[in-house]
């Protein structure tokens, strides 16, 4: 199943993504909510991705991002005990409308609650990054190293989009931010934050939004190579749970460093 998932990505990145890349207007874009867009190759690459799900396993559940907008009560789905695909067509659409990159696509396999398995494809460059739990995490089919000893803070370089973090967290964390090597503003696609974690590209990402489809991918591909998620206070990353905050690091003691130096009065 973890080749025919992959295929099936690409299969609707052909079809329903790349030929709008760059050739979006105006009628092809919406808004969902305040700064949330949408557009024709979201909704169409998540009916081929959710059609084809189906086919792979008929008595799994599809939570897809674009149907939960259209009917959020599928989010409950997420709890049941069965197989659950969980599903973001086009993970920085912000950027796929704009006709930059990066811009990611993403599903994950949730059996009895659990993240088990993750793909994220770039369409652009047709890269796959797959992760299981428990066998390690592939890009195109050869294994990320675990992470090695943590770098000391003043060489880490990560995300911080502040800008949506609430002005008290935001201070604190600019104020630490001195002392880490580089604070960057983010890429726009939570995906690419976590591809780039594992793959060992950058340290560290802190997220203010929590939503499932962003970051149960991501996630898994981070601590398939010896990385951590967790909550601002500590706590591990549950999906289910509607709390804003996460930080995501390359390595535990990571982690706990960043943690100090940016979070202090969390």
């Amino acid at each position: 199943m973890i080749d025919e998932v992959g295929d099936l990505l690409r299969e609707a990145a052909a079809q329903a993504v790349l030929p709008w890349f760059s050739r979006l207007t105006d009628d092809h874009i919406a808004e969902k909510a305040p700064g949330d867009l949408v557009t024709v190759a979201d909704r169409r690459a998540e009916e081929i991705i959710t059609a084809g799900l189906y086919r792979l396993a008929p008595d799994s559940v599809v939570v897809g991002e674009e149907a939960v907008a259209d009917d959020p009560g599928l989010l409950r789905r997420l709890r049941e005990d069965g197989r659950v695909w969980l599903v973001d067509p086009i993970d920085g659409t912000a950027n796929f409308a704009a006709a930059r990159r990066p811009f990611v696509m993403m599903v994950a396999l949730l059996e009895a609650g659990t993240a088990v398995a993750s793909w994220i494809f770039d369409p652009i460059a047709g890269t796959l990054a797959v992760a299981e739990r428990g066998a390690g995490c592939h890009v195109d089919g050869v294994r990320l190293p675990a992470a090695s000893e943590s770098a000391p803070l003043s060489l880490l370089r990560g995300a911080v989009p502040v800008k949506y973090l609430p002005v008290r967290l935001r201070v604190t964390v600019e104020a630490g931010g001195d002392q880490v090597g580089a604070v960057l503003p983010g890429q726009h696609c939570a995906g690419r934050e976590h591809w780039d974690i594992a793959a060992g590209t950058q340290d560290f990402a802190l997220f203010w939004r929590t939503l499932p489809w962003d970051h149960v991918p991501g996630t898994l591909l981070v601590t398939e190579t010896g990385g951590v998620a967790r909550r601002l206070d500590g706590s591990p990353y549950d999906y289910t749970d509607d709390r804003s905050g996460l930080l995501v690091a390359r390595s535990e003691s990571t982690w706990h460093e960043l943690h100090r130096v940016l979070l202090s009065t969390t």
